[in-house]
């Protein structure tokens, strides 16, 4: 396969990396194999990690992290620095091996090999500017302030519907902060893994740095659970489902570790009666059918103001019957596969939770025969009482519901356990601020004329409720893989204690 040209083939034998050129080489574990959603064929077989090779990569990440961390911050920098450029180098085979395993259109996938090297860059800039922050003390002669340190090994767990963007929101900025990571990508897409961490053992090993960024591929959900479980890991970011989360949360709670979640969305487009078509039509369709539906960020509801209603919906069809179903590997296509069988799955038995809760089938509604696993982006007429409209379904079904008002939208959004991402489309200056008030939107992500799908890595990612709480990329994101620290120095003689309280010792020898 022409793909692999770039890569090491003999490193498809493995799916766990100790670092540059030390690739597991257990013969005693199952093979897992890499599926093109696109055809139903496998692409590749690759031998998943053990439980001695867990043991193994937490022992070789945590030796590394005690050297790493004494390694200057703008140092790290410049190893993310050179890992970005040789992603520019190799972007657009990055971006098709993301087509090809994972069915992501190729528009798309150079849009996620860019978000890559935005967040290296971005990272890059940030290692200079770990500040703390100097506070003026209450006793005399006293300096007090606080610092950041890095917090050991952290575990890094992404979805496949992102095969390397999130890994670099994680790993790229707990990198320059002195941590080591351990990577456990999606089984689903296990060579996007493998082709990102050869290009980190190749920089790895020019600058002669220890084993920075590991690689750890398994389908075991109990070796899973004792990843997550091992107090040596000093943060797990999840990315997953929320009902995963929730476990992941537990596990980790329950010793007193550090997790940062990225879990479920059931994302709303407010469609306001002042609302510019030209920017709320493309904004919906795109947020509703990119990555067929497979982001935690896709738009599954539209409410829209009555006055629109009509008018609104039928330009909602016509751009529906406009869309192109095939091939992500061509750049006219605007809707690949989903991700595998069960995906396909779960579409036919949402699309039948709809017809039996009264819904009406406005576009769509068909998973199409093979190759591959293709739908038909789906428009579906609801209530907002329906059941289906709390649900993340993870396909390209997009709910439209009827709204009074814009005060019934706002309130009819929060109304799900998510809140991961929202978006009011609206000419009217009080109901933009309003949504962005305390009053308006409960989301992570509020935005106004600009569609829920998609996010800048300047800015912080992440949701409240049911979404996790977590925040990844940018503002102050690096503050979550380290540790604060208050210092306080006494340069004077004398030892005042705060709060004027008065502690003295007598001389029983007098």
């Amino acid at each position: 396969m022409f793909i692999f040209k770039k890569w090491n083939i003999a490193a498809l034998n493995s799916g766990v990396c100790f670092g540059p050129d030390q690739w597991s080489t257990d013969e005693s574990t199952p093979l897992i194999s890499s599926i093109n959603p696109t055809t139903g064929e496998s692409i590749a077989r690759i031998k998943t990690g053990s439980l001695s090779d867990l043991e193994k990569l937490i022992q070789t990440a945590h030796t590394a992290f005690q050297l790493w961390r004494t390694v200057p911050a703008p140092k790290r920098g410049e190893v993310v620095r050179q890992i970005a450029e040789k992603v520019r180098q190799q972007k657009e085979e990055l971006a098709q091996l993301i087509t090809l395993e994972m069915g992501k259109p190729v528009q798309e996938a150079l849009g996620e090999v860019q978000e890559v090297i935005d967040m290296a860059e971005f990272a890059v800039g940030q290692s200079r500017m770990l500040y703390g922050k100097t506070m003026h003390s209450e006793r005399p002669a006293h300096r007090l302030y606080e610092q950041w340190h890095p917090l050991g090994v952290v575990g890094v767990i992404t979805a496949f519907n992102f095969p390397m963007a999130v890994w670099a929101w994680n790993a790229f900025i707990a990198a320059i902060c002195g941590n080591a990571v351990i990577w456990k990508p999606s089984s689903k897409v296990p060579l996007c893994a493998i082709a990102i961490q050869q290009i980190c053992n190749e920089i790895l090993h020019k600058n002669a740095c220890p084993s920075v960024f590991t690689l750890f591929i398994s389908a075991d959900k109990k070796i899973a659970e004792q990843f997550v479980r091992d107090e040596r890991i000093s943060l797990v970011s999840f990315t997953g489902s929320t009902s995963v989360g929730e476990k992941v949360n537990t596990w980790v709670a329950e010793r007193l570790g550090r997790c940062l979640l990225e879990l479920g969305g059931n994302n709303a487009v407010i469609v306001d009666d002042s609302a510019d078509d030209h920017l709320a039509l493309p904004a919906v369709v795109f947020g509703a059918v990119g990555t067929s539906g497979q982001r935690c960020t896709t738009t599954r509801r539209v409410l829209v103001h009555e006055k629109k209603y009509d008018h609104f919906v039928s330009k909602l069809i016509q751009a529906y019957q406009s869309l192109k179903i095939g091939d992500p590997r061509q750049f006219d296509s605007h809707l690949g596969p989903l991700i595998d069988v069960s995906a396909v799955e779960a579409y036919r038995q949402a699309i039948e939770e709809i017809k039996k809760e009264g819904g009406n089938i406005l576009y769509g509604g068909h998973a199409l025969s093979g190759p591959g696993y293709f739908v038909e982006p789906t428009l579906a007429r609801v209530e907002a009482s329906c059941a289906i409209v709390q649900k993340e379904t993870f396909v390209p079904i997009l709910s439209i519901i009827k709204c009074q008002d814009f005060y019934e939208a706002v309130s009819i959004q929060n109304q799900t356990m998510y809140g991961l991402s929202s978006a009011l489309f609206t000419q009217n200056l009080q109901h933009a601020e309003y949504f962005l008030s305390v009053l308006g939107s409960d989301c992570g992500i509020a935005n106004i004329n600009v569609g829920t799908s998609g996010a800048e890595i300047g800015a912080a990612f992440g949701g409240e409720k049911k979404t996790g709480g977590g925040r990844e990329a940018g503002s102050d994101a690096w503050k979550a893989y380290m540790r604060r620290q208050t210092c306080t120095i006494n340069w004077g003689q004398a030892l005042p204690l705060s709060q004027g309280v008065k502690f003295d010792l007598h001389d029983h020898h007098r």
